[in-house]
């Protein structure tokens, strides 16, 4: 065989045997499942939630894999009708979002419970829940250790599960000139040390603080404990028993002052929510500024301040829980139903619609 002709086989068998090589390396790649383009980034701390899988939803309730995006694909919904109820600061939530729930699924039906010769509130509802007067409960403060023991001794735990962030927002007469309280001086007010506005930088007007009853809800329950650290309200703190009825009041009383949840304060018309501080330096807005003169409300209203209250930076915040007893009956299947309605997508941005800041 000629030189040429010896050059040319060689050629041709290295090409073939190329092919076979590159053919082969495509058939394994292809039935093992390896990508090249990933080879460079396997490492987990550069790989997207979608890489890892579903996000683990550490809550004991419901047990999602992941949250839903809306009402219509919560899984393990029961039907039936379920009797709920509790803290007086989730009518806003019972009213747009527990709707809109049951206008998605039916065969889910709610009924809010009014408690017999006691006001309605976080403590009542808790109470309700623990008699077998509710399936699940709604408040505005954590559990107490008194509360637990109570459901043991009944048989069964209770899980409480956080769903939104709120805060309580101080307001006052929209004529008195007061650029804002710390916490001290909020507690200095409601045990009477201070009585008048002079004491606090402001006019020479007395100051006529209003509250809820203690022991009405998780409100004034928060309140007691967080603001004036266990101690008794004074004796010239008037109480009313709503806060439409305390928010009238204020608005006609020069030296009025009020607390309650914020979105039932902030966005009103009559009167002025104030700034908080833990110091005097550090006065934080409940409302978005600037603040929005009440001569424009109510085509204009404030807004809650959403970055503060998820921060911490405003010192009065707290989380608002549904309650679900753990006796594996049809009560607890509703009660984690309805906390993984609030926590879905839809939940979350009808929640942050209702004036209350979402928790995911």
């Amino acid at each position: 065989m000629s030189q040429r002709n010896e050059t040319t086989v060689l050629v041709l068998a290295l090409l073939v045997t190329a092919g076979l090589i590159a053919g082969g390396f495509w058939w394994f790649t292809q039935k093992s499942g390896i990508r090249l383009d990933k080879l460079n980034n396997s490492s987990p701390t550069n790989s997207s939630p979608a890489d890892k899988g579903d996000i683990n939803n550490s809550s004991p309730v419901g047990q999602q894999s992941n949250f839903s995006k809306d009402f219509a694909s919560i899984p393990k919904v029961p039907s039936g009708l379920f009797n709920y109820g509790g803290s007086t600061s989730w009518a806003p939530i019972r009213l747009s979002v527990d709707s809109a729930i049951q206008s998605a699924r039916p065969e889910f039906r709610l009924r809010y419970v009014t408690p017999l010769g006691e006001s309605p509130g976080s403590s009542t509802g808790i109470r309700m829940l623990i008699a077998g007067k509710l399936d699940f409960a709604q408040s505005s403060r954590s559990l107490r250790d008194e509360e637990l023991s109570s459901a043991q001794a009944r048989g069964f735990k209770l899980q409480q599960t956080p769903v939104a962030i709120d805060g309580l927002a101080v307001a006052v007469n929209p004529n008195l000139n007061i650029a804002g309280l710390t916490v001290d001086q909020l507690r200095s007010i409601y045990t009477g040390k201070v009585t008048n506005w002079q004491q606090l930088g402001g006019a020479n007007i007395p100051i006529q603080p209003y509250s809820r009853p203690a022991n009405d809800g998780g409100t004034v329950e928060f309140f007691i404990q967080d603001v004036l650290g266990n101690q008794k309200f004074a004796a010239n703190v008037q109480f009313v028993g709503t806060t439409t009825q305390a928010l009238q009041k204020l608005a006609s009383s020069p030296g009025g002052i009020y607390y309650a949840s914020a979105p039932e304060v902030v966005p009103q018309c009559t009167i002025k929510p104030i700034p908080l501080g833990r110091k005097a330096n550090e006065l934080v807005a409940p409302y978005q500024e600037p603040f929005v003169s009440l001569s424009q409300c109510p085509s204009q209203r404030n807004r809650l301040n959403i970055k503060a209250f998820q921060s911490g930076a405003y010192p009065l915040t707290r989380n608002l829980f549904a309650l679900v007893k753990q006796n594996g009956k049809d009560e607890q299947l509703a009660g984690e139903a309805y906390i993984n309605f609030l926590l879905s997508n839809q939940g979350q941005e009808l929640i942050s619609q209702s004036g209350f800041v979402r928790i995911r």
